[in-house]
């Protein structure tokens, strides 16, 4: 069996697209959001999941694009999809359990992958927040019903708090069995994907530990930016970096950089049809 080759030069962003797809296995339903995820979903099919199924909020099943996909509105998002439905089907599929896996984000998660991208408190309230962010979309839906969901989100102390501001996106509540009394029977978050490390869940608690530091990163970068007493379990591993064969086609993907760099300041008309043919030629 051929050694496996893992990659030398990598960005933070191609770590976490790469962690992301490590969490997604062969068969999984997977909804996922622009960005990120859609990257992960896409290089698990490319790779080590390819019966996966990778589902958009436009209401597409099963894409095989050629290229990244750009927004919920992006043909790319539809290309080769087993089926093109509505956003009000996809949702209604996933209350009925048909989601294996969901992968979301905020500006906030707590100890218990309780999940804030509404409003940021600070010492003012709800009513009149220091900042008022995007709200839900379709992540409390994702989080209220896919059979588990994946975080991913930059590890910063503001980010990371005893208890969220705002809880748009359920995790486990307060913790235990408080998830299942709320009404919601399933599900529940497996991981926390950051840019240093993964978190994962206690089955009894509910409470985030620290599973796995990256290379590079020490306990103690990780404890500096959690905002409550983090459980440490005696063995913490390191994570594997991206491989070789990984990179290749997350920039075979994102070839001008646009979640995986900073080409989206640097998007027009004409650096959009390069992308295109630069990613179908090399696809």
């Amino acid at each position: 069996m051929a050694e496996t080759q893992y990659a030398s030069d990598y960005s933070t962003s191609e770590f976490l697209v790469t962690a992301a797809a490590g969490e997604i296995v062969d068969g999984d339903t997977v909804f996922a959001g622009v960005g990120i995820p859609t990257l992960g979903a896409l290089l698990a099919k490319m790779s080590h999941a390819p019966n996966s199924i990778l589902a958009t909020e436009s209401g597409s099943i099963g894409p095989d694009p050629g290229r990244i996909i750009l927004g919920i509105g992006d043909n790319a998002g539809v290309e080769n999809a087993l089926m093109d439905t509505s956003l009000w089907r996809l949702f209604s599929d996933q209350q009925r359990g048909f989601f294996t896996i969901g992968m979301v984000s905020g500006a906030q998660v707590d100890k218990y992958g309780n999940l804030n991208s509404t409003a940021i408190f600070g010492d003012r309230d709800y009513v009149h927040p220091a900042a008022r962010l995007p709200g839900s979309g379709g992540a409390n839906d994702i989080a209220s019903s896919a059979l588990r969901t994946v975080i991913t989100m930059p590890l910063q102390k503001r980010r990371f708090l005893e208890k969220v501001d705002y809880n748009t996106s359920p995790g486990y509540l307060d913790g235990y069995d408080s998830r299942e009394k709320a009404g919601l029977k399933r599900g529940g978050p497996s991981a926390i994907i950051t840019n240093k490390c993964i978190f994962r869940f206690d089955s009894v608690t509910k409470e985030a530990y620290l599973y796995s530091v990256h290379p590079g990163v020490t306990v103690d970068d990780v404890k500096n930016e959690v905002s409550w007493d983090l459980v440490v379990p005696d063995d913490v591993r390191e994570t594997l970096p991206p491989t070789a064969a990984q990179i290749e086609i997350i920039r075979s993907l994102d070839p001008m950089g646009i979640y995986i760099g900073d080409g989206l300041k640097n998007m027009n008309f004409d650096t959009y049809i390069k992308m295109l043919e630069k990613s179908y030629k090399e696809l």
